[in-house]
């Protein structure tokens, strides 16, 4: 489908999503992350995973599946669910094929590729990166879409070089109607669905202003969950997704109601999360180094903690960067490491026991602002960092604490 904002987001600046709920070139190689899932392997050098939740849905395919197979070739018996599975595996392929779509047509765009996985209800390629142009926003949306389209064209052939009624008949039948439903469902206009960024990027080329489709592509995302929450299973109690004359009361829709729910909660959760990220972009240029950068005076390692902090205080500062003779800053001292001194030991302890040595990734510019600065705190994680000038002069110390209390406050603000 489309463009996460189904994440739970840990930031995920975007992510397409393929199924019930769909889903930028350079990628950068990261380490495996937690919770990703299985890892299947690295097309395009993004890796691909499988959550352990698609387990789930395979088990339920089969089982599904092999009720329509018994009906439709009773003959096979047992061996009807071994052939469900063979058919879950190859829906999820075609729904990879979806996600290899958005990935490549984002590289292509040089927009770098978290990960793309594959989950409950579909698949989802985490893009780390807004388009540059509606244009761009467009055409990355609509290639998985076309995608699925063409896999059902090619299904639909297959059909026709084998016998009806057969085991290959069944599965090239089954793979085409349900790549043919994942490409109208993506296509819906709403958010997070593909169709959802289409019409965000066509609501973008119109009024200038990329929040303003957000906005209009996650309320219709809004309003399409509550289609989906009442319409499904009123359409199929009605018969028009089933059979109307079979009594479909029971356990069967209280499957349905329950599909709904799920399919109805991923959608609206994804169109909320597209406005919070849209959000989070519009205010990310206001996080900026220089004006987050604690003042810091420099003191020499042997400096009573006392001492550093009654400079500190008249020069108005509130960190301490520890010097070398020539004036060369070699540590940091913590914040939380001053803390933890009582008051009556402070004149007794130097700064150098509570400082950390400096590394260069600790070593940020006072220019870095917004994403870049993320980013570069999010690839060297550290509770201070040493904010130069561009001739290397010493401006402060940043503190992670400072910046994201900033971050949160930027996202509590009211959007233009």
């Amino acid at each position: 489908m489309n463009q996460d904002d189904s994440s739970g987001e840990r930031r995920r600046p975007q992510s397409e999503k393929t199924g019930a709920a769909d889903s930028d070139g350079g990628t950068s190689r990261r380490p495996d992350e937690p919770g990703g899932g299985i890892l299947m392997g690295r097309p395009f050098g993004v890796p691909v995973y499988v959550a352990p939740s698609w387990f789930i849905v395979a088990a339920l395919i089969t089982w599904v599946f092999g009720g329509q197979l018994d009906r439709v070739l009773p003959e096979l018996g047992g061996f009807r669910y071994l052939v469900s599975l063979f058919f879950a595996v190859a829906f999820y392929a075609s729904v990879l094929v979806h996600e290899l779509a958005h990935t490549v047509a984002a590289l292509r765009y040089k927009l770098p590729v978290r990960r793309i996985q594959l989950q409950f209800f579909g698949g989802v390629s985490e893009i780390e990166k807004e388009s540059e142009t509606p244009g761009r926003e467009f055409i990355l949306a609509f290639v998985g879409p076309l995608l699925s389209l063409v896999l059902a064209g090619v299904f639909y052939l297959g059909m026709q070089a084998v016998e009806p009624g057969t085991i290959p008949g069944v599965l090239l039948a089954g793979l085409m109607i349900s790549n043919l439903i994942v490409a109208a469902f993506n296509l819906l206009p709403g958010l997070p669905l593909d169709g959802g960024r289409m019409l965000r990027a066509v609501v973008w080329k119109i009024t200038g202003r990329p929040m303003a489709g957000t906005v209009a592509a996650a309320w219709v995302g809004r309003a399409l969950a509550v289609a989906v929450l009442i319409g499904l299973p009123l359409l199929t109690h009605t018969g028009a997704l089933g059979n109307a004359t079979e009594d479909i009361g029971g356990m069967e829709t209280v499957t349905d109601a329950l599909l709904a729910a799920i399919l109805a909660a991923i959608i609206w959760t994804g169109a909320g999360n597209s406005l919070r990220m849209a959000r989070l972009r519009e205010h990310l240029p206001q996080l900026e180094a220089r004006t987050l950068t604690r003042r810091a005076v420099p003191v020499q390692a042997d400096t009573p903690l006392s001492e550093a902090l009654r400079r500190a205080n008249e020069a108005g500062a509130r960190a301490l960067v520890v010097v070398d003779g020539h004036g060369q800053p070699t540590a940091l001292v913590r914040e939380t490491a001053i803390v933890a001194v009582p008051e009556h030991r402070r004149p007794w302890v130097a700064v150098s026991g509570l400082a950390q040595d400096l590394t260069d990734g600790m070593k940020v510019s006072a220019e870095l602002a917004g994403e870049a600065l993320l980013d570069r705190l999010r690839a060297w994680p550290s509770t201070e960092y040493l904010v130069l000038e561009e001739t290397g002069e010493i401006y402060g110390v940043l503190a992670t604490a400072d910046v994201e209390r900033a971050f949160v406050q930027a996202m509590a603000r009211p959007s233009t």
